[in-house]
């Protein structure tokens, strides 16, 4: 759908937003900056300790903001915050605006009923569901495919690579391989990988806010093009089902329960988006920081069972996601602070990874961190990334398998980050494989 229907929808999700967050940084507020300052999306962490240096929750003219672990930690387990804005009340003026932005929209992985927007009892239920198909076992059960797949994905990056020339890692590699193991996952043919690559780089703007108008039109079209697709794809497995993890999904009967059409669909559209971007960016900025730190590079060629931990202390020291929000749906209180429901907290997960007071030396990159696993990259709580052992094990083998492949491997150019806020990553690496 088109025309009316997606300007209406857009100006409900992001327009709304956009126009909030300009009004109050031109009345000076401190927390819009975030979303509208290059400065501070080149470098967001001097923006964090000012937040932490201020107090434990800080006001600004539309939400508050914490950037101390133990108070991101709470907000982020407390059953008095909900994932969805829907959960509270809208003013009595938008309240029309938000019921009709919900007419025509496909299902994307902000949407209902995905596991990212909605709360217990829904929550625990897809959950309880889906951890069976998820669990650490099967995960580890997929290291031969990740190894095979980095394998082959390295051989064409030297392929594409012209002679002692530059290029990039992102396009080549790093976008590659999550997006060929979630195609793997959702038992995507090999010859629709390539859309998949498509699908899946239009739609993960889909997690950030305040995209513009022509965003949206490539994320929503992205989504559709997604959800008709894995309609026709769920017939075929039930016919024909597969070794794939969506195969036992579409198929799986727990007491009598079992995923819906439309739960399929957010469940695949949120493993698309998320999982698409969370590893993409975390191969990113792996490379770059193991670049910019030969030292730390040295000592994983020297002593590489310490990759694993390598990955850690990459998610925490340049999370993939940045920040995230929570709704009152109470009055509560949190670190001796009163909140009213209908507020917002955004939990800036990215801060919270550089609190001193869990992490000595929070701005020095170190792979033997020992409580870098301490970090909240993937959240807490309920919400905890159910995909969080699937990233682990294709930062770990994706990012090994690189430097072992190419031991030369150095930037050769300026990366470029990506355009958002919540989500933080490069779009493109520039890379020399030999000297």
């Amino acid at each position: 759908m088109s025309g009316p229907g997606i300007l209406l929808r857009w100006t409900a999700r992001h327009g709304l937003l956009r126009l909030g967050i300009a009004a109050a940084a031109r009345r000076g507020d401190t927390q819009a900056r975030f979303f509208l300052d290059p400065v501070i999306r080149e470098n967001p962490y001097p923006f964090y300790r000012q937040i932490r240096q201020t107090g434990a929750l800080v006001r600004g003219r539309h939400m508050w903001s914490a950037t101390r672990h133990d108070v991101v930690t709470e907000v982020l387990r407390r059953d008095a915050f909900s994932v969805h804005p829907a959960t509270v009340p809208a003013p009595r003026t938008l309240a029309p605006l938000r019921r009709l932005s919900q007419r025509g929209m496909p299902i994307g992985p902000i949407d209902p009923p995905s596991m990212l927007v909605t709360d217990p009892p829904e929550h625990t239920r897809y959950r309880r569901l889906v951890v069976k198909v998820f669990t650490a076992r099967a995960i580890e059960g997929l290291r031969s495919q990740v190894e095979r797949h980095s394998a082959d994905l390295l051989d064409e990056l030297g392929r594409a690579a012209p002679r002692r020339g530059s290029v990039d890692l992102v396009a080549h590699y790093a976008s590659l391989l999550p997006v060929t193991m979630i195609a793997e996952i959702l038992g995507v043919p090999p010859q629709l990988r390539q859309s998949f690559l498509s699908w899946g780089s239009a739609m993960s703007p889909a997690l950030d806010l305040g995209l513009s108008l022509g965003q949206f039109r490539r994320v929503e079209a992205g989504i559709r093009q997604l959800n008709t697709w894995l309609r026709g794809h769920f017939a075929r497995l039930r016919a024909d089902p597969g070794d794939d993890l969506l195969s036992q999904l579409v198929l799986q009967d727990s007491d009598g329960e079992r995923l819906t059409e439309d739960e399929l669909v957010a469940l695949a559209g949120l493993l698309m988006a998320a999982g698409f971007e969370t590893t993409v960016n975390l191969l990113g900025t792996g490379t770059a920081l193991l670049l910019a730190h030969p030292e730390q590079l040295a000592l994983l060629r020297v002593e590489p069972h310490r990759w694993p931990n390598a990955v850690e202390e990459i998610l925490r020291y340049d999370s993939p996601v940045q920040t995230t929000a929570r709704y009152c749906r109470t009055d509560t209180e949190v670190a001796g602070v009163r909140l009213r429901r209908g507020e917002v907290v955004v939990p800036m997960l990215g801060g919270a990874n550089r609190d001193p007071a869990v992490f000595v030396d929070p701005d020095r990159f170190d792979v033997t961190r020992g409580n870098a696993r301490d970090h909240l990259a993937f959240s807490s709580g309920a919400h905890y990334c159910l995909g969080a052992n699937l990233a682990r094990l294709e930062g770990e083998i994706g990012l090994r398998s690189l430097f072992e492949r190419y031991p030369d491997l150095a930037l050769d150019g300026v990366p470029r980050r990506r355009p958002t806020r919540v989500l933080r990553g490069y779009d493109h690496l520039p890379v020399r494989l030999e000297p």
